[in-house]
């Protein structure tokens, strides 16, 4: 009867311990997993033949959205040519997400005199 009280014994605590392992193992990636950051958006208006505001600066993976509140059509057209809209008419918006960092300077392409920058670095 003793050998069957250890080798009852013996069975429950290899139970108890293939239990113990499996939750570890279930919880390990809980423990060091880090929730993406969350996406930002800003948005720039476009007013009275301006940008506004002209200058920002934001992180790597920041949507930015411009929105066209003059009667006149205008532009976001970039410097380096990285990106750029169509004509935007009354209360039409351009978004652009920048993933790298650096310093993007834009312009209205139909009026050049409107300007502005993006700054984009990692907080």
């Amino acid at each position: 009867m003793s050998n069957i009280y250890r080798s009852s014994r013996r069975s429950l605590g290899s139970r108890v311990l293939s239990a113990l392992v499996l939750c570890a193992a279930l919880a390990t990636p809980a423990l060091f997993a880090t929730a993406a950051p969350a996406a930002h958006t800003v948005e720039i208006d476009i007013a009275k033949f301006a940008y506004g505001p002209t200058e920002i600066t934001v992180a790597p993976g920041t949507k930015v959205v411009w929105i066209n509140h003059d009667q006149t059509p205008h532009t976001v057209t970039s410097s380096d040519k990285s990106f750029g809209s169509k004509g935007l008419d009354t209360d039409d918006t351009f978004e652009h997400t920048f993933a790298v960092e650096g310093d993007f300077s834009y312009i209205c392409a139909l009026h050049p005199y409107m300007h502005g920058v993006v700054h984009v670095h990692k907080p």
